[in-house]
């Protein structure tokens, strides 16, 4: 299993010296766009605005790899019901309905993320970023903090992941695919569902990397660049180097199922993100707000209400 989210809310806490469901409610998506074009090497997002009345900072959510803002439609609106905040979701470039590009690392995703904030008049925000995102998060922090008031990273910590990875094997999976001629949405999903099926063995993994396969022009096609991707995939495995720590309150919610975030990884997370928390929840796997989505719903509120 990819990177996805010992007691529920078993936690280790730093000081300097030493971190889809649905649910009734009003709120509806305000405002959605999409944008096709790049300039000086940064992508303009595809993103939706949830809005609040709270005046404390919005919360900004980043997909994972393979991903798209949809995963979190959901999240989002329980968001919104529960901390009366704005929450603004996000297609990472190369995913969902942002534009495709041969680059993607974590500064070119850092950059699209700091173009958006200053685009959409948010000089400070909450970022909550799963895996890809997480790192996204982490990097947006670690080189312009100021924009940062609070951190999340869901199941991913700042230490590379190549060991636990399937990635290679899902993205060969996924360009072996071959769907020919016309033919209605479901028998395309069959026959892709029935081709993955051949390398990637865990249905629940099959039916997340099927939510990229959309049509266009009455052909089926995959809306994630595999080709960038591939070319980039050790990037996106590995983090950046940064020695400056980010100086504010962060947590990194860890699914107790998952090996993403374990005690080798604390030393790097403790020097990195020295005001930590690490909690992990019980019953959880790569996709915690999927999978345990209670349970991350109210960590992320109580994270929010932290001093």
């Amino acid at each position: 299993m990819p990177p996805l989210l010992l007691s529920l809310y078993a936690r280790r806490t730093w000081t300097p010296s030493l971190l889809g469901r649905y649910f009734p409610t009003t709120t509806s998506r305000l405002h959605s766009y999409t944008h096709r074009q790049n300039h000086n090497g940064v992508v303009t997002l595809s993103y939706d605005i949830f809005e609040g009345t709270a005046p404390e900072p919005p919360l900004v959510l980043l997909h994972g790899l393979f991903g798209s803002k949809l995963n979190f439609q959901s999240i989002a609106r329980a968001l919104v019901r529960k901390t009366r905040r704005k929450v603004v979701t996000l297609d990472a470039r190369n995913h969902g309905s942002s534009p495709h590009t041969d680059n993607i690392t974590y500064f070119v995703m850092s950059a699209d993320v700091r173009q958006i904030l200053q685009q959409l008049c948010i000089p400070r925000c909450v970022l909550i970023g799963h895996s890809m995102g997480g790192k996204t998060a982490m990097t947006v922090a670690l080189q312009e903090p100021q924009l940062v008031d609070r951190l999340v990273s869901v199941d991913i910590s700042p230490s590379p992941t190549t060991p636990q990875s399937g990635f290679p094997e899902y993205i060969k999976a996924m360009q072996n695919v071959r769907l020919e001629g016309k033919m209605p949405r479901s028998t395309a999903r069959r026959l892709a569902e029935e081709q993955l099926s051949l390398t990637v063995k865990e249905q629940a993994v099959r039916q997340f990397l099927l939510t990229n396969l959309v049509q266009e022009n009455e052909q089926f096609r995959w809306r994630v660049n595999l080709e960038a991707i591939s070319r980039h995939l050790q990037d996106l495995l590995d983090f950046p180097d940064f020695h400056d720590p980010y100086p504010g309150p962060a947590l990194f919610l860890g699914g107790a199922n998952s090996p993403y975030i374990s005690s080798e990884n604390f030393p790097e997370i403790e020097r990195l993100f020295p005001y930590s928390t690490v909690e992990y929840i019980q019953g959880a796997g790569h996709w915690v707000h999927a999978e345990q989505t209670q349970e991350f719903l109210n960590a992320i509120c109580n994270f929010l209400q932290m001093p």
